[in-house]
């Protein structure tokens, strides 16, 4: 169980990081391999990952800090769990799926705008030959590029210059509408990892694979050895070399290298008067700007607006401060609802993640040319050492279901290793 302090030296398998994948990985392995002995470690705090909840208790609700929506919600398998564990799963449709609410103007311009953007995305998804940076399907000179841009950061959390056309192309979620869970994806992903054996602010130093028998693994908290190993660590962590290798394995790091982590992070702000605004009903921020943010209002009919920031304006935000993200956010509410919104509005919570010790940022992006850097990440090594989480998944990447899925895959490997 989580926090589990037990000495034991010697196990089956040792699974580094307990987010999605992680949990997924030691959940399946449990069933499918009774008999083995798994070990979930855990640098932070917590269970989750990028998956995160924090409490509202006046509008009993969920906020999630990180992933927040369920992709593909009708085949997402987080779903079907959500329900086998007694979470409600929410169907009120998305700002982006049919039926969803937008506070959108309908004139010529608006019209224009939405023609540009959809235009980008089709130049995106007709791109063919050599890889190239999402900024190249970009017209110069054209009046909607901020707009455009805005939405591309949203997407893979960088700006378009650094993110593959091949890596966006490659990205399906899985048929259906996006839902979401009341009581917060990040509560799903913890309570799904609560069985599992796990401790707790144990963060690992070296994998040390040099023999052919068991691998040593060192950790701040001592030393223990598995028969086989699952990395679920960000690509971050790995790239920052956080864990060394011996004898180092080259590959694995370069493809964590070129497969970073974008950011988004999530400023959520109370709301005095809750009729103040429209409920479930999004708005961006600025049509113009790329630097702008993107807002739920009212989420759950709840008396709070969840702005979302990405890039290099998330960096910035997040650089500052609270302070900073919430004069942003105000300024931009102001813009459409008049001067008078920012006395209903207070910070209730804000995500950090770029800044997050053992993360390091939100999702990975490819940069140009290295979308093929997802599959050598996801391979293992020797037929000992593993890897999972959303940067090896070569189609739902940047998702807690793609995470779930690679981990699932994994351990149906490990399970494999042993037979």
């Amino acid at each position: 169980m989580p926090g589990d302090n037990s000495k034991g030296a010697d196990e089956d398998v040792v699974i580094i990081g307990a987010g999605a994948a992680g949990i997924a990985a030691a959940r399946r392995l449990r069933a499918i391999r009774p008999d083995l002995s798994i070990l979930l470690l855990e640098a932070g705090d917590r269970l989750g990952g990028r998956a995160w909840t924090v409490s509202l208790p006046e509008a009993d609700i969920g906020l999630d800090l990180g992933c927040g929506w369920l992709h593909g919600a009708r085949t997402n398998a987080w779903t079907a769990i959500a329900g086998e564990i007694g979470l409600t799963v929410d169907r009120t449709p998305a700002p982006w799926d049919d039926g969803g609410r937008r506070l959108q103007r309908d004139d010529a311009e608006a019209r224009a705008a939405r023609q540009e953007i959809g235009a980008y995305f089709e130049r995106l998804e007709s791109h063919s030959g050599n890889d190239a940076a999402m900024a190249d399907m970009l017209e110069p000179g054209n009046p909607w590029n901020g707009q455009i841009r805005a939405v591309g950061t949203y997407i893979t959390g960088a700006e378009l210059e650094r993110s593959s056309v091949v890596d966006y192309n490659r990205y399906d979620p899985g048929p259906g509408p996006d839902w979401r869970v009341r009581e917060g994806y990040g509560t799903l992903v913890s309570l799904y990892g609560k069985p599992v054996r796990a401790r707790l602010g144990t963060e690992v130093t070296r994998i040390d694979h040099r023999h052919a028998g068991r691998i040593g693994i060192e950790t701040k908290q001592g030393a223990l050895s598995a028969r086989a190993v699952l990395v679920t660590v960000s690509t971050n962590v790995l790239a920052a070399g956080k864990i060394a290798f011996d004898p180092p394995l080259p590959d694995k790091i370069e493809a964590a290298v070129r497969l970073p982590l974008g950011l988004a992070d999530k400023l959520f702000l109370r709301l005095a008067n809750q009729e103040a605004l429209p409920a479930d009903t999004h708005m961006l921020g600025s049509t113009r700007r790329g630097a702008t943010g993107t807002y739920q209002l009212r989420p759950f009919g709840a008396p709070v607006i969840e702005a979302y920031f990405a890039g290099d304006l998330a960096h910035d935000l997040e650089g500052q401060g609270r302070e900073a993200a919430f004069s942003f956010a105000g300024d931009e509410l102001a813009a459409y609802f008049g001067a008078d919104i920012r006395k209903e509005l207070s910070v209730a919570a804000m995500s950090a993640w770029a800044a997050a010790p053992h993360i390091g940022g939100s999702y990975s992006y490819a940069e140009p040319g290295a979308s093929d850097q997802r599959g050598r990440l996801a391979a293992s090594h020797d037929g000992r050492i593993f890897f999972a989480g959303e940067a090896c998944s070569t189609s739902r990447y940047s998702t807690a279901h793609g995470a779930y899925e690679t981990g699932v895959a994994a351990a149906d490997r490990i399970a494999g290793s042993f037979s």
